[in-house]
């Protein structure tokens, strides 16, 4: 069990604080509980749709299950991820983070039987007042994400992590309907800022090169919303006044990353090999300003609007 004075710790070096800071082992705890009780919506309303494929929340833990499956499938049966034990027996990818986390599904009810079945890509969402419960954001592991979160105190921001699509549906129309359901939740709870690692396959920087030196070239983060990777975990590759091949760098990088760079996203400094997941990790800060209007134009300015 984490201490209080631990658990304040963590809080203060992700960048975020409790309500009360000397009570925050009663002030957070009731609050775990109301958000466990009352974490799914089985009413949470259809995002976007686009033929037999709809995005929506999840609506209830069963869901969330299923999603957890379609990730070890990808991350660890499909990928190089390298499961524990307990992943091994379940056949799912889940942490501590999960239960702070709304879980966005793309379904495709061409497949039909059971809901969780037909659940052919997720993302997870964290937002800010649930990352005060979990403990800090999920970044934080990877990226000093304290200075800017410090820098912009009162703005709401949205950590998306886990993205996972099978296969055969990675393509256009998934990812148009995975962005339509983050723009919806975005407008939903007004977010301002959303952020996240964005992964490259492999985990040798060398080989990788060319894409994470178009990133630094083409879309490094101004200082305000400037992030670090942690000294002790990060790779700092050399700057070069040589221009990178784009069409070749493009063609490297994942379609969500792409997606961030068209909407306004600024790539932090450094990135990350994760050897569990065989990736390396680079850190993704989009202001809601910076969404380019004819995106929003795409979606509609009210596209699925709910209550938050």
């Amino acid at each position: 069990m984490i201490g209080q004075g631990t658990r304040q710790a963590q809080l203060i070096g992700a960048g975020l604080t409790a309500p009360d800071p000397g009570a925050a082992g009663l002030a957070t705890v009731p609050a775990r509980l109301r958000h466990l009780t009352r974490r799914f919506d089985p009413m949470s309303p259809v995002l976007g749709r686009i033929g037999q494929l709809e995005v929506r929340l999840a609506r209830r833990p069963a869901e969330v299950r299923a999603s957890q499956k379609l990730r070890y499938h990808v991350f660890y049966e499909e990928m190089s991820a390298q499961p524990s034990k307990l992943q091994k027996m379940t056949r799912r990818d889940r942490d501590g983070y999960d239960r702070y986390c709304d879980h966005l599904l793309v379904l495709d009810h061409s497949l039909g039987g059971a809901i969780p079945n037909r659940i052919v890509g997720t993302y997870r969402l964290l937002r800010g007042e649930m990352a005060i419960l979990a403990g800090g954001f999920y970044t934080a592991q990877e990226f000093d994400i304290a200075p800017m979160l410090a820098r912009h105190e009162g703005t709401r921001f949205l950590e998306l992590g886990r993205s996972c699509v099978l296969k055969e549906y990675r393509g256009k129309r998934t990812v148009e309907l995975l962005w339509q359901g983050i723009w919806s939740y975005v407008l939903g709870h007004d977010i301002d800022v959303l952020f996240g690692c964005a992964s490259l396959a492999g985990t040798d920087p060398e080989a990788l090169a060319l894409p994470l030196a178009f990133l630094r070239q083409n879309a490094p983060a101004p200082a305000e919303w400037r992030v670090r990777a942690h000294a002790k975990v990060g790779i700092f590759p050399p700057d070069s006044a040589d221009a990178v091949d784009a069409r070749r760098a493009l063609a490297a990088l994942p379609p969500l990353l792409k997606g961030y760079l068209r909407l306004g996203g600024y790539i932090g400094e450094g990135a990350v090999v994760d050897h569990q997941f065989g990736t390396t990790d680079v850190l993704v800060v989009l202001p809601r300003a910076n969404i380019n209007p004819r995106y929003i134009g795409h979606y509609g300015a009210d596209a699925g609007r709910f209550a938050a």
